[in-house]
């Protein structure tokens, strides 16, 4: 076959799998398919709005997801001594390198091996923003041209008004969210796919790259449900915690859940100390159930009673975490009913006066009513903090950047109000 009928031929498979997905996979998901020829090799991605290609040398694995065995097995296999997996793993995680060919102290075939067989990250910055506050928001693109967001944000200024001391990262797990909490912008378009452990990892390594600041805390907490991802995300907490990556210790983190009762379970089981905090926004079943669908599938006994587990497994104080809608859960005997629960597994509790969605109708209560339903808290011996959030003027809430700029770019449809 000559080289003008494989070009024929390739465009041509090219527009019939593009009609085809068109027809049968309307939804927001992608699909990848992979187009082999002599010529080149293609993964087709297909949304409700747009089908593109990407060459699938924008799919080799990312160097930010390769634990430091992983890489000395590679290395082994081409025939490189393993201690080039420490200096290696030092370039990409201490000295934040921009380029395969920039670790100087590597000998010039390994780098062209490294290159042919790698990515050094997994995404890459399409916008940051920052606000008067210092709070700042990066939206990073992905291979498959599906976006997600982090938000950095800083401590209130130290002691003496010097610069804040502790910095902590707002972190996603997935594209998306199939789990439409009512409150929350990421599942709005509804799900796409799972980020891998280089993708989960990776936004860490970029806003450190990007702030030139330390992250000193991570909170899985950003677009997508952590627990319905919890191999890769696993798998990014120990690249995180690793000696030779960040080596940010396990106690700094904290993992956001919307109430998978069994994954609870399993991560309580999870020998490292990491944190846990629960998207509750409702004490009683009738009022979480209007904003918190999985509700429906494990409520609010079964939530707690999974709760007592972790308990029973980790030291460290949970944390329930608050929504208050204006209407909706702001009821004082929704308080004091929470107020119950807390005291006795001992957790605190973060109130967040609702942020404004496009695409959602609720509003925030008043801020007396806030602090009268905190005053219940903190009157029956429960620590609870009222958080006026940072990055009003960022769309710092959950998914709202990333969803401004898929609707943009036409691979999602504007989402209406629900």
């Amino acid at each position: 076959m000559d080289t003008d009928e494989e070009i024929r031929n390739l465009g041509e498979y090219f527009f019939l799998l593009s009609s085809l997905l068109i027809h049968l996979r309307p939804s927001y998901s992608s699909v990848v398919v992979s187009l082999n020829s002599p010529l080149s090799r293609f993964a087709i991605y297909h949304s409700r709005f747009s089908t593109y290609a990407v060459p699938v040398t924008a799919l080799k694995p990312a160097l930010t997801g390769l634990t430091p065995d992983a890489l000395a097995d590679w290395l082994k296999g081409e025939g490189e001594p393993a201690f080039r997996a420490g200096q290696i793993l030092d370039w990409v995680w201490k000295k934040k390198v921009g380029s395969i060919e920039a670790m100087t102290n590597l000998p010039a075939p390994l780098r062209a091996k490294l290159s042919e067989a790698f990515r050094l990250h997994a995404l890459e910055e399409a916008k940051t923003q920052g606000a008067k506050d210092t709070t700042q928001k990066f939206l990073f693109r992905l291979h498959d041209h599906r976006y997600v967001e982090s938000v950095l944000i800083p401590a209130n200024p130290a002691l003496y008004g010097e610069k804040s001391d502790r910095r902590t990262l707002c972190v996603s797990s997935q594209v998306g969210c199939a789990y439409g909490c009512k409150f929350c912008a990421s599942g709005l378009a509804g799900f796409s796919r799972n980020l891998d452990a280089s993708e989960i990892a990776g936004q860490v390594l970029a806003a450190e790259q990007l702030s030139g600041e330390r992250v000193d805390n991570l909170v899985f907490m950003g677009m997508g449900e952590p627990l319905a991802n919890l191999d890769n995300l696993l798998a990014a907490i120990s690249l995180i915690t690793g000696e030779k990556a960040l080596h940010l210790g396990a106690r700094h983190l904290t993992i956001s859940t919307s109430g998978l009762v069994p994954q609870i379970k399993k991560l309580a089981d999870h020998p490292q100390q990491i944190r846990l905090a629960i998207s509750l926004h409702g004490a009683t079943d009738e009022v979480r159930g209007q904003i918190m669908p999985v509700n429906k599938k494990w409520g609010v006994a079964e939530l707690f009673e999974a709760l007592d587990y972790w308990n029973s497994k980790k030291k460290q104080h949970l944390t329930l975490e608050y929504i208050l809608i204006e209407n909706v859960n702001d009821d004082l005997e929704q308080a004091r009913i929470l107020a119950r629960h807390a005291a006795r597994l001992k957790a605190k509790v973060n109130l967040i006066p609702y942020n404004t969605v496009e695409g959602l109708e609720w509003k925030r209560p008043s801020e007396e009513r806030c602090r009268a339903f905190r005053d219940i808290l903190k009157n029956a011996g429960v620590t609870a903090m009222l958080r006026l959030e940072k990055g009003h003027d960022i769309d710092a809430a959950c998914g709202q950047l990333r969803l401004k700029q898929e609707t943009e770019e036409g691979i999602i449809e504007a989402p209406s109000k629900r």
